[in-house]
């Protein structure tokens, strides 16, 4: 027989089909030859690669399981391996792409006119707009629908007032989707970001997430015409929809960022020495690898799971959930473990495991906090609302 990878001791590998197989060498190419080398550097100095998103738009990466309008087609597992590769990477990566596909471009494509595809489509799928989702606002955090932000009907036009935090893209973005209250209800709208009374402030000093854009945005008395407004979108459910889409990215991502600490906590146990031996010679040693193994061969298998239901359209919102909750506490837990096993070291933006374990720290609290998602399953379990 044959040796394992060690990375997928369940051969989940062996489950994808030939197209998928060759979109994740595609992008586990491009992770190992364009991010890694310059990542930490990204990290340490707190900088979006912003001269990665051409070769993200060649790839066809931007928008990849969106149908027509120059986006690649792919199918969801396809956008699962995407997302898995590229948080090997970085989380900072796999958020800029969950944002500009899941939560941009998929509600255009779902919620949006015709017009609307036509025009932000083509551009956010070849990267020369970049969008961001503006719904989290100061004060509501987990409960989005406590939304302060309001539009209202001036002539033909629409007068957007507010705040945004947490936003992913915002300081970079050419395009901004708010969510509002109106006299209808909560509906989205696509704002240019140059338009008039719209701002944006970028949040400094984070230890978690910093190769990536968080901003806050400031609309005041911000004019869009009625053409802005996404036709198909009314009520909470149309974001959280959106949400939906982010997270099931997440929970395939969150698998990519275990097995970049993985790899380096099993390269470490095997040439570091104590004691006259490999400490990978060590029951203790060989025990948390094992468990850590385990741990990301059924995240692995439960990702797979939910994109083969999310094809058959058969995926429900609280599998979701259960995903994104699930394989971001293993991740974070891998990553916590290889940050113990590299010792003193492990505490340097020079391996990748701090990194990583900072980063799981936003993941595991954004697009939902792990609490939120126990709660989701509650409620299926027993019926019962306890948010």
């Amino acid at each position: 027989m044959t040796d394992l990878d060690k990375l997928d001791l369940l051969d989940v590998r062996s489950m994808l089909n030939e197209d998928e197989g060759l979109v994740q060498d595609t992008v586990a190419r491009f992770v190992d030859e364009q991010v890694v080398p310059i990542i930490a550097e990204c990290f340490a100095a707190s900088r979006f690669p912003t001269e990665l998103v051409p070769e993200l738009a060649r790839l066809g990466l931007l928008g990849a399981n969106i149908e027509g309008h120059g986006c690649a087609g792919l199918n969801d597992v396809s956008y699962g391996v995407i997302c898995q590769e590229l948080e090997r990477g970085d989380s900072g990566l796999r958020s800029f792409i969950s944002v500009q596909t899941s939560l941009v471009m998929y509600p255009i494509m779902t919620y949006g006119s015709d017009a609307q595809k036509a025009q932000w489509l083509p551009e956010l799928a070849q990267g020369e707009a970049i969008g961001c989702f503006g719904l989290t606002e100061p004060h509501g955090g987990s409960d989005p629908a406590n939304m302060k932000t309001h539009a209202k009907r001036n002539g033909s036009d629409w007068r957007l007032n507010g705040s945004k935090i947490w936003i992913t893209n915002g300081s970079i973005a050419d395009v901004a989707l708010i969510w509002a209250q109106t006299e209808d209800g909560v509906r989205g709208f696509l704002v240019e970001t140059d338009a008039p009374g719209f701002a944006t402030h970028e949040i400094q000093n984070k230890f978690s997430l910093r190769a990536s854009v968080t901003s806050e945005l400031f609309l005041d008395d911000v004019r869009v015409p009625e053409e802005a407004m996404l036709p198909g979108a009314l009520g909470m459910r149309a974001p959280l929809s959106c949400l939906s889409q982010a997270r099931f990215g997440i929970a395939w991502g969150a698998v990519g960022a275990a097995q970049a600490c993985f790899a380096e906590a099993l390269a470490f146990a095997e040439t570091r020495e104590l004691f006259g031996r490999a400490i990978a010679a060590t029951q203790s040693v060989q025990i948390k690898l094992a468990d850590m193994a385990r741990q990301m061969g059924t995240a692995q298998l439960l990702a797979l799971h939910l994109g083969r239901r999310k094809e058959r359209g058969e995926l429900h919102p609280t599998q979701i959930s259960l995903g994104k909750w699930n394989n971001v506490r293993m991740a974070l837990d891998v990553a916590r473990g290889c940050r113990e096993l590299l010792g003193a070291s492990g505490i340097t933006v020079e391996l990748d495991a701090i990194r990583h374990m900072l980063n799981l720290e936003t993941v595991l609290t954004y697009e939902g906090t792990e609490t939120i998602h126990q709660l989701v399953v509650g409620k299926e379990l027993t019926g019962i609302n306890a948010f």
